[in-house]
């Protein structure tokens, strides 16, 4: 299977080494990038996210996801959800397959770090789900997630396609996963 790129722009990696969007998403462009995720979990309002989102358009034309916020609809292809946002979801009154109804169209994806989540999220109206953390990243701390080489292996249980998350380097190759999720791997 080909890997393809899934580039994670994360606000504030861009903040800590201070580089532009237009400079993330050139990166992105260069190892072919098909996917743009944009997380930003610094964020203070939706209103900040939107801005970001239509810089990003500026510079990006492929599919679009958008980390947690579900609030802005017509600037995304898709949303990508952490397992802690189920929790939030079911406190609002809210699951994936009311979201799913609600955005038909629009991909959806949720974050797994074991075989028990996968299994969970094959039940669950998905596009995709994040697997990981493959290593140790410098973005989150996912040291009590690594996977290692077995993420290869868990990915085969998995109805959905495979975005491996986690301290990916687009050098990194796999047989059972889809998508490489790479945030500050596409700018060492």
């Amino acid at each position: 299977m080909k890997n393809i790129i899934y580039a994670v722009l994360d606000r504030e990696l861009l903040n800590k080494r201070n580089i532009s969007i237009e400079q993330f998403i050139n990166s992105a462009k260069k190892y072919n990038s098909e996917i743009l995720q944009y997380r930003n979990k610094i964020a203070k309002n939706w209103n900040e996210i939107e801005i970001d989102l239509i810089e990003i358009r500026k510079f990006w034309n492929g599919t679009l996801i958008l980390n947690d916020w579900l609030s802005i609809t017509e600037l995304v292809d898709g949303y990508h959800f952490g397992q802690e946002d189920l929790y939030k979801f079911i406190a609002n009154g809210d699951t994936i397959f009311t979201i799913r109804e609600k955005f038909k169209n629009k991909l959806l994806g949720l974050s797994t770090h074991n075989l028990d989540e996968i299994l969970k999220a094959n039940q669950l109206p998905l596009d995709y789900i994040g697997l990981g953390a493959y290593r140790i990243s410098s973005t989150k701390d996912v040291e009590k997630n690594i996977l290692g080489e077995t993420a290869d292996e868990i990915a085969k249980f998995s109805k959905h396609s495979v975005a491996i998350i986690g301290g990916v380097l687009p050098t990194d190759k796999f047989n059972n996963i889809k998508y490489l999720a790479i945030g500050s791997g596409l700018i060492i």
